[in-house]
């Protein structure tokens, strides 16, 4: 496994870090205020940077082989990626370096090994009986370009046809060319006078190995004979040709052709088809030819012992079906299946029995590549329904928006989630098990569970088990539910925030401990969720509609600071709120006309059944202001043990009471700094002239804000690059004075200075850089708590940070991380005992923190990043303990306070493709990693790091890819991953049968070696192909190929994977292979003794 070379970084480093100069200097404190010296564990040796595996559907997909015995799939791609699948949970993704198309894949049936042909004429052998599949040896072609390969069973020799129609032939042991060529001039000799385009097809006779069959693209097919290199026969037909199949007993073969037609041909009868089809086609009276159709783009034959034979096809539909899904057709005797799919058709196959191609097929199923999915349809069972996909490939179902990656959860939240999702699972799967069952699982060493959520465009939100490296859906929640959906263009007077996709997710915050779920959405929308296992009916679903509005010179503010809450009445074992009212239809517009105090989407007001699962506890929706659209949300937190949840956007601050379903704070950004702030800002500008400008594109234009932010896309990198419409955060005017709220946390710790002890209190990030913080006053648990008020109120405390804030922690005396306080989760739903009440009353949430009980001396550390510096605060005095510089040139994305190896660390994720990580609380860098570039905003709003060394993001619209952090996790890796290749026997070839072998007839064998080795055809012109050694190390000095030098090749690659020592180990091999080639010699210099003997002369 390759590794990073990781710089490591020591104290006082010069010019790779630009902030060397000022770097863990604490700064100079009064006498006897130093800060107590904290031991830190970790170093940098505790850090390696890899990744780890890749999950999703393979984006772009171009090219799909399976071998039959190993029962294992290969993708690839149209960027060069390989994708192989085995059994559920074996997955590995590898990588062409070149970057190049894959335009066809050829499995070694069981050998373990792969060719792959890339759309720069490279073809690559990959040894597949690694954990890691490496590339073997790589064949670039200098004058042709592949179009076709084809590699018989049990042959070490490839069949490579090119544009120009020739056909040359690869040694797959050695990866060198052959000097025997077939010419396309003497393939078709006088039978037609112009060229017969690149070879499409090549493929044997089943019967006979020395019968090659090529088809032209012109419609020209061959059937070659190896041995006396001319053709025996040529079939010529007016259309292009797609593709060819043989019947399995090698007297007949199909050709499917581009104007919807399938032609029939007996190998003897060249002259015309012995039939003609048009599945698709109208046939129409009088005789006369059906409607062409489109082409048919591959078609395969199949035979059954018991039975007709299965013909099937992509492609071939009748022009005039406008708007029909690509189809795949099922010919079986004389019924016709025609199968929708939901993408177009990129390639199939079809699983057969038997890797023989002489043999009954017995076909059981057909695997189709998709653009975006892959199905796999039992042939077995009646109306050919489709097995249940058990890989991870719905991921991109709706497009990713968001997501977040939580690793070390409680360990009953996986069984909760997946009990509530089991309900979802769709119904009239096949009954079979999944067929494509190769390969082993590895070891998992990871024993912590791992959940991914993604928030997706249509409001969907899913959550994932990725526990020991692999990836399974557990549930599915639908937030778009609790809306109308407007019925037609017109009915969407409300919804020209966006464009489309006015439900997409931008930011989830989560608490597994309580399972609170809440998200906000594209349409300036919050949901608050609660987890039950009980089914309910909401009568009416209660709503919040918050006026956050922008004004310097405000005379008068909508919604006082305090605003009182609303009175709800309480009682019975299910108290249900009165939501405040909505506002009526009359107030949508203010006297002149503009849009006022409406909400972006419309609740619904009928009962709404709440499956189990994620249930609705509260909508809270932003309004419309003086026709002026809510801004979008760009930081959100809920905390379960206050119930409460912040949200916060470029117009100011909202936090409301979730419990009592109230708006506690409705604060413009300058509001809360009172009479601090520090900035002198200019009254804001008339309305009209402030256009909602688009997504991420006004971001770098401009003005240079205080601290010169480096042209950051601020907070909303994660959020806004939905479209081109949606209206920024950051606007292109007033930027200075647009300050957005960017993080939120909530916690237990000193509020002021002054105090002696920690309380609640909501810590406030801004994108100026600047942390503000507010002070909670929580009445007391239980029947208190929705009775009286929670008291919010600015505590004056205000901290500055260069760049806008990211992320905010908490570490107490010792350095350990102060979790924020939770709620423990229980079900809501379920009629309390009285003493369960009585306790209830009594109980104070959970804080986790061990500050709650601290002495008075105890002090606590704030850790605050922002998109260019880190710093760490001593609390309560507020004085800097350390400080660090991430970045001068770029900014940082992403930055998470992680445990990993008992201990804790700040990671950073940088625009200029660097990953960091430093300690706490000394923000000692230990790791410098250029990982990747940003190449687009996908990756900016989706990586995450979290604990235990791990991170990801999504690399394609429908892959995930994981990568670690950990040292510790690098080494063991090896051991996680899957085995692809398993030590299966091969089944026995079909018998000929007595007579067969008395009198001729049955499968004819070659002697390929005779016909293409060095001895009889010379060798290839030098030019033609280079062959180039791959990085696959000494497992594959011969390849894993067929036969007797396979078999030696096999014992020496089970030495190297037990790590014997490779200085004795290519001794080892030294011997091995010359024994191999002595061994190989005697087996075919007595082959060629007894070949032309009878069975009964031995």
């Amino acid at each position: 496994m390759r590794k990073f070379n990781i710089r490591k970084v020591l104290d006082g480093l010069t010019a790779g870090s630009s902030s060397a100069s000022q770097q863990q200097q604490p700064q100079q404190h009064p006498p006897g205020n130093r800060e107590p010296e904290i031991q830190e564990t970790l170093q940098s040796e505790h850090f390696q940077l890899c990744k780890t595996v890749r999950h999703g559907f393979p984006y772009q997909p171009s090219a799909l082989a399976f071998d039959p015995v190993q029962k294992i799939l290969a993708v690839g791609t149209q960027t060069g990626a390989l994708r192989l699948f085995g059994r559920p949970g074996v997955e590995c993704y590898c990588q062409h370096d070149s970057g190049a198309a894959v335009i066809q894949l050829q499995f070694l049936i069981n050998e373990g090994a792969l060719v792959s042909a890339l759309a720069d004429d490279t073809l690559h052998l990959w040894n597949l009986r690694q954990k890691r599949p490496a590339i073997l040896h790589s064949l670039k072609f200098c004058r042709e370009r592949v179009t076709f390969c084809h590699l018989p069973f049990q042959s070490k020799w490839l069949y490579v046809g090119t544009e120009r129609g020739n056909i040359h032939i690869v040694n797959v042991e050695s990866f060198t060319l052959s000097g025997y060529v077939i010419m396309w001039n003497k393939a078709i000799e006088l039978s037609s006078k112009s060229h017969p385009g690149p070879v499409v097809h090549i493929s044997d006779n089943p019967m006979d190995e020395g019968k090659l069959l090529i088809g032209f693209e012109s419609g020209t097919v061959v059937l070659w004979d190896l041995k006396s290199k001319k053709a025996d026969y040529r079939y010529t037909y007016d259309e292009a040709i797609h593709s060819v199949a043989w019947h399995h007993e090698g007297k007949q073969f199909i050709c499917s052709h581009s104007d919807g037609t399938l032609t029939v041909w007996n190998v003897r009868s060249p002259a015309k088809p012995v039939q003609t089809i048009t599945p698709h086609g109208k046939q129409l009276k009088d005789g006369k030819k059906p409607e062409p159709c489109k082409p048919i783009l591959k078609v395969e034959f199949k035979t059954t012992r018991s039975g007709e034979p299965f013909i099937i096809l992509s492609g071939g539909l009748s022009y005039d079906t406008v708007g029909r899904r690509p189809c795949l057709t099922v010919m079986h005797g004389k019924s016709t299946a025609v199968l929708e799919m939901d993408y177009s058709i990129v390639d199939f196959l079809t699983l057969c029995e038997t890797p023989y191609p002489n043999d009954f097929q017995e076909p059981y199923a057909v695997v189709v590549l998709l653009e975006k999915d892959l199905v796999l349809i039992d042939l077995a069972q009646n109306g050919y329904p489709i097995f249940e996909n058990p890989y991870p490939l719905s991921i991109h179902e709706s497009p990713v928006t968001c997501c977040e990656y939580f690793a070390d959860c409680p360990v009953d939240l996986i069984p909760a989630l997946y009990s509530v999702g089991a309900r979802q699972k769709r119904q009239g799967y096949s009954k079979k098990e999944w067929p494509i069952n190769g390969g082993n699982w590895g070891l998992g060493a990871q024993s912590y569970p791992e959940i991914i959520i993604t928030g997706h465009a249509d409001g969907s939100v899913k959550f994932w088990d990725a526990s020991a490296i692999t990836l399974q859906v557990l549930y599915k929640l639908k937030t778009a539910k609790v809306f109308e959906k407007s019925r037609n263009k017109d009915d969407k007077p409300n919804t020209d925030i966006v464009d489309e996709d006015p439900y997409a997710i931008q930011i989830i915050s989560w608490c597994p401990e309580s399972r609170m779920l809440c998200v906000a959405g594209v349409s300036a929308h919050v949901i608050i969720y609660r987890f039950s296992k009980q089914e309910v009916v909401t009568e009416v679903i209660p709503m919040l509609e918050v006026r956050l509005l922008y004004e310097i010179n405000d005379v008068e503010t909508p919604e006082g600071e305090q605003a009182p809450p609303l009175p709800t009445p309480v009682g019975g074992a299910n108290p249900q709120p009165i939501p405040p009212q909505s506002h009526p239809s009359t107030s949508s517009s203010s006297s002149d006309g503009l849009r006022d105090n409406v909400p972006c989407l419309k609740v619904k007001t009928s009962p709404l059944k709440q499956s189990p699962g994620y249930q609705t506890e509260l909508v809270i929706q932003l309004v419309w202001v003086g026709g002026e659209p809510p801004q979008q949300i760009t930081s959100l937190a809920v905390n379960s043990s206050y119930g409460l949840v912040v949200f916060g956007n470029c117009n100011g601050i909202a936090m409301v009471d979730y419990l009592q379903k109230a708006i506690l704070l409705n604060l413009g950004t300058i509001e809360l700094y009172g009479s601090n702030d520090p900035y002198r800002r200019e009254p804001r500008s008339p309305r009209k002239s402030r256009q909602p400008s688009g997504g991420l594109c006004d971001i770098s234009e401009g003005t240079v804000v205080p601290e010169d932010r480096c042209k950051s896309p601020t907070s909303d990198v994660k959020d806004n690059s939905f479209s081109r419409s949606r209206s920024s955060s950051v606007t292109s005017i007033d930027k200075e004075s647009r300050e957005a709220i960017s993080a939120l946390h909530f916690c237990e710790t000193f509020t002021r200075k002054a105090d002696s002890s920690p309380s609640p209190c909501l810590w406030v990030g801004t994108t100026l850089g600047t942390v503000l913080v507010i002070a909670l006053n929580l009445p007391p648990g239980g029947e208190q708590r929705l009775l009286q008020p929670v008291i919010v109120s600015p505590s004056g405390t205000i901290l500055r940070l260069k760049g806008a804030i990211l992320r905010m922690a908490f570490l107490d005396t010792t350095g350990c991380l102060v979790p924020p306080a939770y709620e423990p989760w229980r079900e809501h739903n379920v009629p309390e005992e009285k003493d369960e009440k009585e306790k209830l009353k009594k109980r104070r949430p959970v804080s986790v923190s061990p500050s709650s009980s601290q002495e008075i001396s105890e002090n606590q550390y704030a850790v605050i990043c922002s998109e260019k510096q880190a710093k760490v605060i001593s609390l309560p005095t507020q004085n800097c303990a350390y400080k660090q510089n991430i970045t001068e040139t770029s900014f940082v994305l992403r930055g998470d306070i992680v445990a990993l190896s008992n201990s804790i660390c700040l990671a950073c994720f940088c625009a200029n493709g660097h990953i960091m990580t430093f300690s706490l609380p000394s923000l000692r860098p230990l790791l410098d990693v250029y990982y990747l570039p940003l190449t687009n905003m996908r990756i900016a709003r989706t990586f995450c790091f979290t604990n235990n060394g791990q991170a990801l993001y999504l690399v394609s619209p429908t892959e995930i890819q994981r990568l670690t952090y950990s040292q510790e996790t690098c080494e063991n890796l090896q051991e996680m991953l899957g085995e692809l290749f398993t030590p299966v026997e091969t089944p026995e070839a079909p018998n000929r049968g007595f007579f067969k072998g008395l009198f001729g007839g049955g499968a004819q064998s070659l002697d390929r070696e005779e016909l293409f080795g060095e001895s009889s055809s010379g060798k290839a012109s030098r030019s033609l192909a280079q062959h180039i050694p791959g990085p696959g190390g000494i497992e594959g000095v011969k390849g894993a190929a067929s036969g007797v030098v396979g078999e030696l090749a096999r014992a020496r690659l089970a030495l190297d994977e037990r790590g014997q020592k490779l200085g004795d180990l290519e001794e080892r091999t030294a011997a091995m292979m010359s024994s191999a080639d002595s061994f190989s010699k005697h087996a075919h210099e007595m082959m060629l003794k007894y070949k032309d003997k009878k069975w009964y002369q031995f």
